[in-house]
């Protein structure tokens, strides 16, 4: 499908999120000191260090729990829901008043909504936009979205320098907290005029709504003077109705059909959570300790870092589209990776400057960050459309849970500064384990470029008959009472609901092939499977090329 104003209106609705996100961990990064004063909230240095911890594990939980959901009842209420959730949350926070143990769990309590909130947005959110961009476009959009989370943590470095040297630390904490849910508040409407996923509407069994969601689409498309490509037959295919799935049928997925994709994406998500966690928290550390910046100064270094990681995705973004995931994912993790390992050398051997370290970094994470976030591009692309949502939210916990780790190995491995060797061991670490999560990729990669999801996954619903059969299906769940019967091919007259009329012989697409024909197989089933795949997943292997004959498919969206 040809891009169009709707998929920019969908972007910048969407996009948001991670732009807030950014905003939010820098803002209460920056903040945190100033609790711990007697005129704030009096904090002691490890209770203000379990501020971060609460809404990482927050992130999780919402990630977890809002992922199911999100695959239940649909991507569209999700993104509304989870989005109000961290503006409440985050809201909360600023309604802190009082110090004690009551007030404390009042503070933690906000942070972790907040932290669910943003959470259920990665898995919402990404699957929104995976289904509902072109195919060509795909890649790009989901690493430009993914990577705003640094303009986020731009504007949030900007905010904090002017906000703490504006106002008394009592209010400036406050309006740190109140900054995402102001700036954030508007974008709830415009949400709301955002269509829901056809793909999800279809598996529902709702029709009538997945053709007045694509309709509003097409129209935006022909408004823009472009014309839309015809879906050919070879592309078409039917889906059931399925039942709500759950974990179970997600680990069965992962673990009976997908094993190998599993092991893929989890490596990806493990591999950048840590590198990110690992830098990023500690970032000023290394600046202060070892390069004798002042604590006032560092954040301006940081800008020139997040601005690494901002151009990363927008600058080579479409080149996962165009060269393709396999090469620009495995490629961008081996750069960062071993240039990790080249400034950690640099680093021990102590000929670098504040300036030349965060030019460094900069290099390093201008890659690193269109790697990172083609994790969670991969993380849903690559699993079937009824259980999409639960896979993004299920890899990225286990991601952040990993990640957790870093900041307080990399803050033990720092100290006070006085010794090296013990940091460039660490950073020898995070370099030998972005080389792995490239290797990962060049060896189970997948190639999805330019391809519609359900060649990539088919989904676990799938009934595959003929095209014909297809379509008469589709008439008759849509047909109003008193229309004529469907013709089936050749002009024969089809019974109520959509089975041929059983006095008139007509022959059998959906009949077993004879024994000396090859029978028809749905369009992405795997070779060498002996019918569609199903929800346990027993009927594909995960060797198999899930890519149909015929190279990519025509359309984005299948015909049903």
């Amino acid at each position: 499908m040809p891009w169009s104003g709707f998929h920019t209106k969908m972007i910048a609705a969407l996009g948001c999120a991670w732009i807030l996100d950014g905003l939010e961990i820098t803002v209460a990064s920056s903040i945190t000191p100033v609790l711990t004063r007697s005129d704030t909230l009096g904090l002691s240095s490890s209770e203000a260090g379990l501020i971060a911890t609460v809404y990482l594990v927050g992130q999780v939980t919402g990630a977890l729990f809002f992922g199911r959901m999100a695959d239940r009842f649909g991507r569209r209420k999700l993104f509304l829901l989870t989005f109000g959730v961290y503006l409440f949350g985050s809201g909360l926070t600023a309604l802190t008043y009082g110090q004690g143990p009551g007030w404390d769990a009042f503070l933690y309590m906000t942070r972790f909504i907040a932290g669910t909130g943003i959470g259920g947005e990665y898995a919402a959110i990404n699957s929104a936009i995976q289904e509902m961009m072109p195919a060509r476009f795909r890649g790009r959009v989901d690493l430009l979205v993914n990577g705003t989370y640094w303009a986020g943590a731009m504007v949030g470095t900007v905010a904090e320098l002017v906000i703490l040297s504006s106002f008394d630390d009592a209010v400036a904490w406050r309006i740190g907290f109140l900054l995402g849910p102001v700036l954030g508040f508007s974008v709830l409407f415009v949400r709301r005029h955002l269509p829901e996923s056809p793909r999800w509407l279809i598996m529902n069994g709702r029709e009538a709504e997945a053709e007045a969601a694509i309709a509003r689409i097409e129209s935006a498309v022909r408004a823009h003077g472009k014309k839309l490509p015809p879906v050919e037959d070879k592309d078409a295919i039917e889906i059931s109705e399925s039942a709500h799935s759950t974990y179970v049928t997600l680990l069965r997925v992962l673990f009976r059909r997908y094993p190998k994709r599993a092991v893929l994406a989890s490596t990806l998500m493990i591999t950048q959570s840590f590198l990110y966690n690992a830098i990023f928290f500690t970032y000023t550390l290394v600046l202060t300790k070892f390069y004798g910046v002042s604590d006032k100064d560092a954040p301006m270094y940081l800008l020139a870092f997040a601005a690494g990681n901002l151009l990363g995705p927008i600058i080579l973004g479409p080149l996962f589209d165009i060269v393709g995931r396999r090469w620009m994912i495995a490629g961008t993790y081996l750069f960062s990776g071993c240039a990790l390992g080249v400034t950690a050398t640099l680093f021990v051997a102590d000929v670098l400057t504040a300036t030349t370290q965060t030019a460094a970094w900069c290099i390093i994470f201008f890659f690193a960050s269109a790697g990172a976030s083609s994790g969670y591009l991969t993380a849903g692309e690559i699993f079937p459309l009824e259980v999409r949502g639960k896979a993004i939210a299920l890899f990225f916990a286990i991601g952040q849970a990993a990640g957790a780790t870093g900041p307080y190995f990399y803050g033990w491995l720092i100290g006070d500064g006085t010794e090296r060797g013990r940091l460039y061991i660490g950073f020898l670490v995070g370099a030998v384990i972005m080389i792995i999560g490239g290797l990962a990729e060049t060896f189970l990669g997948v190639d999805a470029e330019r391809k519609s999801l359900e060649s990539v996954a088919m989904p676990l619903s799938v009934v595959r008959t003929s095209v014909d059969a297809a379509r008469r299906r589709t008439v008759e769940k849509l047909k109003k009472p008193g229309d004529p019967p469907t013709a089936a091919p050749g002009g024969t007259p089809e019974a109520p609901g959509g089975a041929p009329d059983p006095t008139l012989e007509v022959p059998d697409r959906t009949a077993p092939a004879p024994s000396d024909s090859k029978p028809d197989k749905p369009l992405g089933t795997p070779s060498g499977s002996s019918g569609p795949p199903n929800a346990s997943g027993s009927s594909s292997d995960d060797d198999d090329d899930p890519d149909p004959p015929g190279g990519e498919p025509h359309a984005d969206t299948p015909a049903v």
